[in-house]
């Protein structure tokens, strides 16, 4: 059974840091291209990093691009998303996703396996 599972979510104050990890067990996803989401309330979910399988190529987006650092450790099967001067407007549900096989993931519905997420509240 895979299972993605999400941690390192809480409550820090606007300007704060905060490390997600994304562990992965049942299958190995060092050959994937894995990813961040979130989901706000009352809005869509919304793609937020993404990493290749090497750790070479990098993507974010726009609204998290030099704040945010996606990384990843394949020996330990496991992602991370490092979060910098966070605002509240970051605050949301953070999913973690795998088993991309292109290069550049961007979409939902590229991804197979998806973690529960984990929340992340950031106060004004």
């Amino acid at each position: 059974q895979v299972q993605l599972v999400e941690s390192g979510g809480g409550l820090v104050q606007a300007g704060g840091s905060l490390r997600l990890s994304c562990t992965a067990s049942g299958r190995t996803f060092r050959s994937d291209t894995m990813g961040w989401f979130r989901q706000a309330p009352v809005k869509e979910r919304e793609f937020v990093a993404a990493i290749w399988w090497s750790g070479g190529g990098t993507y974010y987006s726009d609204s998290v691009k030099g704040r945010f650092t996606i990384s990843r450790d394949n020996a330990k099967n496991t992602m991370y998303l490092q979060m910098k001067s966070l605002k509240p407007e970051d605050t949301a549900i953070y999913y973690c996703a795998g088993g991309c096989s292109a290069y550049v993931c961007l979409q939902e519905s590229q991804y197979d396996y998806w973690g529960q997420g984990t929340q992340v509240t950031v106060s004004s």
